[in-house]
């Protein structure tokens, strides 16, 4: 409680490793994540059992599991935010190759679970998603090779770094799936533009987008009937969108009372991609407010705490960490409010899921041990000094 006193404390030479973390770490993010995952705990109890009830399983089996893949999270976030820069960087590089071998042989390896994209590999008792994985260690990964690529002699990490994600969106689009492939897209793009890229190239890669959008929508049906159903005026109640926008205009201001939504007996992803209709439904405008607000200080604060980093990788990593974390959640809330075509996306440790939790909590780790107060001067102060040397 002292960080949210009276600021935070550097850390001091020779200082045992808990408290050392426990000093510098920013304890306001941390308690927002802890916050978050409580309340994906309550609305899994009120949007999980109508599902498991229709699979013939225990009515709270979903919940158990979504314990215990958030405990395993919760554990991974901890420990990663003990994790020195330096650590991080070697575990997002290792990290990156891993997850992208992983993601060259899904077509091959991998299954789709009767959902027409092959996404996942499936290890009987429990599914892996790697592009959850992917996300975080290629933001570390790149903002590795941009920051080598400022330094004298250094290579061209830039290049090499478009190339990656260049690589990877074409992978993630041939699953398909467009939104981990503009997920990933937004947060290297938020990074190269932190490092200094001329604005003309992103002005050519905006059009790219919007050329690519386009050979996408007259080329993948699945993507095709995504942006018609959005586009269309009438909403058909009987399509996920259509329980969900009843859901929220049922819910109102206060809700309709803990555990009196139906929307969860309708929506078969009630659980995940849908889980914000559920809280405005049964709890109403109130939480979703909470909800955004917490998503919104994570992000606001990390940001914060890193404009006033002097390493380029530290801050370029973040950055994309912090972005990233936060368009995944106002990509899952405008989805569901019908303010974005309708995208199979996880609301960030509130939605059910083992491969978004665990890669959830290995993101946020990561952020937090980036974000963690170092004993180092104002940046501003570091220009200062290279001003007065010249």
């Amino acid at each position: 409680m002292t960080e949210m006193v009276y600021g935070s404390v550097p850390a001091t030479d020779g200082e045992p490793i808990l408290p050392r973390w426990w000093r510098t770490v920013d304890k306001w993010s941390m308690s927002c994540i802890l916050l978050l995952f409580g309340i994906g705990i309550l609305l899994g109890l009120a949007a999980s059992p109508p599902l498991a009830a229709r699979n013939g399983l225990d009515q709270f089996h979903y919940v158990q599991r979504q314990m215990i893949f958030g405990g395993m999270a919760l554990a991974v976030m901890m420990l990663t935010s003990m994790l020195s820069p330096v650590m991080v960087r070697r575990l997002g590089v290792l990290g990156f190759f891993a997850a992208f071998a992983a993601l060259l042989m899904l077509p091959f390896l991998g299954t789709d679970f009767g959902k027409g994209a092959v996404r996942w590999y499936s290890l009987g008792f429990a599914s892996v998603q790697p592009s959850e994985f992917l996300k975080p260690v290629f933001m570390i990964m790149s903002a590795w090779l941009m920051a080598a690529s400022q330094e004298i002699n250094g290579p061209q990490g830039k290049s090499i770094s478009f190339a990656l994600v260049i690589a990877i969106v074409g992978l993630l689009a041939m699953q398909p799936d467009f939104g981990q492939s503009a997920l990933i897209l937004f947060g290297w793009g938020v990074m190269y533009f932190v490092a200094g890229a001329p604005m003309i190239l992103l002005i050519v890669m905006a059009i790219g987008v919007v050329l690519f959008g386009m050979v996408a929508y007259n080329s993948s049906e699945h993507f095709a009937r995504r942006i018609d159903g959005f586009l269309n005026p009438e909403i058909d109640p009987t399509t996920q969108m259509g329980y969900a926008t009843n859901a929220i205009r049922e819910g109102g201001f206060f809700g309709v009372g803990v555990g009196e939504g139906q929307v969860k007996w309708s929506l078969p992803d009630a659980h995940t991609d849908f889980i914000i209709a559920v809280a405005a439904e049964e709890y109403g405008l109130i939480l979703v407010i909470c909800i955004i607000a917490l998503y919104g200080t994570i992000t606001v604060r990390s940001l914060l705490r890193l404009m006033r980093e002097r390493d380029t990788f530290i801050r370029l990593a973040g950055t994309g960490l912090a972005c990233m974390f936060g368009v995944q959640a106002m990509i899952n809330i405008g989805v569901a409010v019908r303010l974005l075509p309708s995208k199979g996306m996880t609301l960030p440790f509130v939605s059910y899921g083992g491969s978004s939790l665990i890669a959830g909590g290995i993101a946020v780790g990561m952020l937090l041990a980036l974000t963690r107060t170092r004993p180092q001067g104002e940046i501003g102060d570091h220009f200062l000094r290279r001003g007065h040397g010249s």
